[in-house]
């Protein structure tokens, strides 16, 4: 098995390309993949709408966000991502411990949040939020250093906050405007789901990330997830004939049964992905899936502090957007030169980039 194949395979089990790859819903999308990294939220809306019918716009994706649909909040490693509401509190109470472990180190070398401190915030949140309320972080510092929550550095209203994500206490609210982090009462905001057994929980996810990011490694869904190894490989085991490995250059990959085998992908195939799509960054070993023509020395820094123009399945730049209030800017990057029918291509997702904003798109294009 080539790293093409491996890459066309990512493709498909991605919902970026095959037949009936396009997702009803944003709802659909998150619960395909688990989980969607989304601190940047335009991008992770567009993410989601990537994996719908064409034409789905920010707005499409926003009213799901507004409405409950999909929620945002912290659950692994630690960073944002969207959750189906009805497995939040299964998927944080799996991830996440060993997130707010990583956290009380990080507290305790640098912020110095007591527990009574954690207790007040908590009791805080609760009066603030309570009948349907939602508040932002910064409308909260000013009520959790009235009960005595000592907010010694602008981290801590982080902390604090996230601390209340990872135990399923708060998640996210409606957009207010431009703001999209509101808070709101995760048990007002999500129907109640009963608790689920750990390895329950650990088949069904190790389940999902390799059906849909595979094929993978158990290390990558390591890096996505924040378990251990070690986890992961338990939940290999207990997903049983769900999962199909196969050794490739002496390292083992993981998928759903019957999905190693690529499909044909149409040509020319390019997209432009958000930096944190789950296509690429939900891995630790990016190698599989960027362009073998690529200086190895310049991937990562070259490509990945932008979002990433995708070739084929394989990563050949990078691309910055700019919003103004009537039009937005596409400004590409490519590292590899595009043929004439994949540069049609690339003008084709930057109008439909654009199309997702509701703007004209301007399409730059330089070379590294």
């Amino acid at each position: 098995m080539t790293n093409r194949a491996i890459a066309h395979a990512r493709l498909r089990n991605s919902r970026l390309t095959g037949a009936g790859a396009a997702l009803a819903t944003a709802q659909d999308v998150v619960r395909w993949f688990g989980a969607v990294q989304s601190q940047d939220v335009p991008g992770a809306m567009w993410a989601v709408a990537q994996r719908m019918a064409p034409g789905t716009t920010l707005e499409d994706v926003g009213r799901a966000y507004d409405a409950g649909e999909i929620v945002r909040t912290h659950a692994m490693r630690p960073t944002w991502h969207f959750l189906a509401p009805d497995e939040l509190r299964w998927i944080q109470a799996l991830t996440g411990p060993r997130v707010r472990a990583a956290n009380a180190a990080i507290n305790r070398r640098a912020l110095q949040l007591t527990d009574d401190e954690f207790a007040i915030a908590d009791q805080v949140l609760r009066a603030e939020l309570a009948g349907g309320r939602i508040r932002t972080r910064d409308e909260l510092r000013g009520p959790w250093t009235d009960a005595g929550v000592g907010i010694r550095q602008p981290l801590a209203l982080a902390y604090l906050a996230m601390d209340a994500e990872l135990r399923a206490v708060i998640c996210s609210g409606p957009r207010r405007g431009r703001q999209a982090t509101t808070y709101a009462l995760v048990d007002e905001r999500i129907p109640p789901t009963p608790p689920r057994d750990r390895e329950d929980a650990l088949r069904d996810l190790t389940i999902r990330y390799f059906a849909s990011h595979g094929p993978a490694l158990a290390p990558d869904m390591s890096w996505w997830s924040g378990l251990t190894v070690t986890d992961i490989r338990r939940g290999i085991g207990l997903a049983g004939d769900a999962l199909e490995g196969r050794t490739v250059d002496g390292k083992a990959y993981w998928a759903a049964a019957g999905a190693f085998d690529p499909p044909d992908v149409p040509e020319p195939f390019v997209r432009l992905l958000s930096n944190y799509d789950e296509y690429l960054g939900s891995y630790r070993d990016y190698d599989p899936i960027f362009d073998p023509a690529l200086p190895k020395a310049r991937n990562v820094a070259d490509v990945l502090g932008a979002h990433i123009v995708v070739r084929d399945g394989f990563v050949v730049g990078g691309w910055r957007r700019t919003l103004g209030r009537h039009r937005i800017g596409v400004n590409v990057t490519l590292l590899i030169p595009l043929t004439v029918a994949e540069t049609a291509a690339l003008e084709e997702q930057a109008e439909a980039f654009g199309r997702f904003f509701g703007l004209p798109a301007d399409l730059a294009v330089t070379s590294a």
